[in-house]
């Protein structure tokens, strides 16, 4: 009996983290700037609202799927054995979701470059790393520095930037795993876009090239909390 119920309390651990995960996402796709869509051309206007459409409607398959994963852990509560795998499955994807194994898929990859009168800082680097999160990556290394939830870009002396304490220098190499055309749009918007911002207003060169094999390695610092504590219920 003891260990049915322990069995219980990590499923239920687990759906919620996955539930969590999912409205996390639920979320990233509300956030909508008003005033970039105020100033869209037309056109461009109808390529956002059809993308909005269409990550809402991938973000409700799958929710979908994790009510279906939920019910299968309910179905198969008794079956020690079949338990045990779908834990080992689901532990590898929340590893996967922490940043704690390597990965691979298709994305993008988007390269910045300090020009002889302009800088890249560790501000354009967190823009980058947050427009790639509101448009939907998965994983986001910069320069083989694996991001993750308490990963800190920045700068030293105004020299050079660091990443989870680690030094960085240009160029610049931002790899990203998720839907392609979610990331190339995210970051590509006419006059009010990533890449357009860049170059505009801070003179750096950026490119930005879709490929569909990218492998981003496992973090392999600490990833404890420092401050923080569970509270047990």
């Amino acid at each position: 009996m003891k260990g049915k119920t322990t069995m219980t309390v990590i499923i239920g651990l687990i759906c919620v983290v996955l539930v969590s995960v999912m409205f996390m996402q639920f979320k990233t796709i509300s956030r909508i700037d008003i005033t970039a869509l105020e100033n869209m051309q037309e056109k461009d206007l109808r390529n956002e609202i059809n993308t909005s459409k269409t990550k809402y409607e991938d973000k409700v398959k799958e929710l979908e799927d994790i009510n279906l994963k939920i019910a299968e852990f309910n179905e198969n509560a008794d079956n020690n054995r079949k338990i045990s795998e779908l834990l080992t499955n689901e532990l590898d994807q929340l590893k996967a979701l922490a940043g704690l194994k390597s990965v691979s898929g298709s994305g993008v990859v988007v390269r910045l470059e300090d020009r002889q009168n302009s800088k890249v800082y560790a501000n354009n680097l967190l823009e980058l790393v947050n427009e790639l999160k509101l448009a939907g990556a998965e994983a986001i290394s910069i320069n083989g520095e694996r991001i993750v939830y308490d990963s800190y870009i920045s700068d030293v002396g105004g020299e050079f930037i660091t990443i989870n304490g680690e030094r960085i220098v240009s160029p610049y190499e931002v790899k990203a795993i998720g839907n392609p055309t979610y990331l190339e749009s995210g970051l590509s918007k006419k006059q009010y876009g990533y890449i357009d911002k860049q170059k505009i207003e801070y003179n750096i060169t950026v490119t930005l090239e879709r490929k569909n094999n990218i492998t981003i390695n496992e973090y392999t610092g600490d990833l404890n909390f420092k401050s923080a504590r569970s509270i047990n219920s």
